[in-house]
Order: C-alpha cells, then structure tokens, then sequence
C-alpha cells in the first residue's frame, strides 16, 4: 500500500509523513451510524471530523469549564485505534468484553509509529477520552454520544433498530451527557421518548 512512499531523508518527517497516511485507513472503518441523507453508513474519519466541529460549538452546556482545542484534539484521535481493532458497536455486549484488550494491542501499533514524543502525546489523549474523568475528556465524550444519537433521531431510528436498543440502553449510554451536559440531555429524553412511540427503541 505504501510502497510508492519515497524517503526524504529525514527519519522524523518519514515517521510521520508514514503515519499520516496510516490513518487514511480511518475511511475504511465503517460504523453503524447512517449519514443522515441515509445514503450510507458513515466511516471512522466521518464521525472524528464531526464531533471535533461539534466540540467547537457546544461548550457553553457543559457543566465545568472546558479547553476546547484539548477536547477537538482528543476527538480527533480517539478512534485512530479502530484501524487495527475495528469498530465495536457501543451496544454489543460480547464484542465489548475485549474491546479495552483489542484497542491496547492497536495503539501500542500505532501510535509506535511516530516519533516517539509524538506517540506518546496522542497516546496520552486517547487514553485521557477513554478514561472519561477530566473535564475536557467528558466533553470530548459527550460529542461522541450526542453525534450518533442525533443522526438516529433523524435516520428513523436505523441504528437504534438494527440494534434492537432498548430505552434503558440508550440512557446508560448517555449518562456522561446527564452529567455533564444536562440542557442537552433534556433533549435527548424528548427523542427517546418520540423513539420510544414511533418503535425505534424498545420501552
């Protein structure tokens, strides 16, 4: 795939000239979210570039102050490990028991790849999104949770449905919004309420 790739030279520039077509691969990783034309399923690249813009609009719900570039950064680079690990959908059960396994073994890949300094900054971000207990890691979270949700309010449901979602899942899900951006959340559990009645989401 990258046997066209001509050296310059300059480890560190390859390094990262190399990486950054690695997460090309990000096009390639298909979630179960449809865009909302409904035309398709979105991809990995899709879903990071939108929520990080989304981070860049919403702040003002959240309940303690935030860094907005640390959360859009962290948004951007908190799927890269789905290249090597896949996407696992937020509500498979058995595909979520190895999942924490699965993206350890990815981004030590990965993020090995770059020089190291750069590795470890991106390995710091993914690891602060994940663990979801600073501020900015919340937010960040929070954009992942409200992206996908508000596609399916407008998707009919598609995800919620395939899925077979009940309303208590989907509330699990989004507790980190009930947290941390409770206007937001407000609206969320009108939505759920009009899936729960239209059949999107189980009761």
């Amino acid at each position: 795939m990258l046997d066209d790739f001509l050296e310059s030279g300059n480890k560190r520039l390859d390094q990262q000239l190399l990486f950054t077509a690695e997460i090309d691969r990000m096009t390639d990783v298909l979630r179960r979210t449809l865009l909302i034309n409904k035309s398709r399923r979105e991809n990995d690249a899709e879903h990071s570039w939108h929520i990080a813009a989304m981070a860049m609009l919403f702040s003002e719900y959240a309940v303690q102050p935030v860094d907005v570039g640390r959360a859009v950064q962290m948004c951007v680079v908190h799927d890269i490990v789905e290249i090597e690990a896949g996407d696992t959908f937020a509500y498979d059960a058995q595909g979520n028991l190895d999942k924490a396994e699965r993206e350890q073994a990815a981004a030590d890949k990965l993020f090995g790849k770059l020089p190291p300094d750069q590795g470890k900054m991106i390995r710091s971000l993914w690891e602060e999104f994940d663990a979801m207990e600073t501020p900015d890691a919340k937010f960040a979270a929070c954009m992942d949770r409200i992206q996908p949700f508000l596609h399916n309010t407008l998707t009919d449901g598609h995800t919620w449905g395939n899925g077979r979602v009940a309303r208590g899942d989907a509330e699990k899900r989004a507790a980190i919004v009930k947290e941390f951006m409770p206007e937001v959340y407000r609206w969320m559990e009108i939505n759920m309420d009009r899936a729960v009645e239209k059949g999107w989401m189980a009761p």
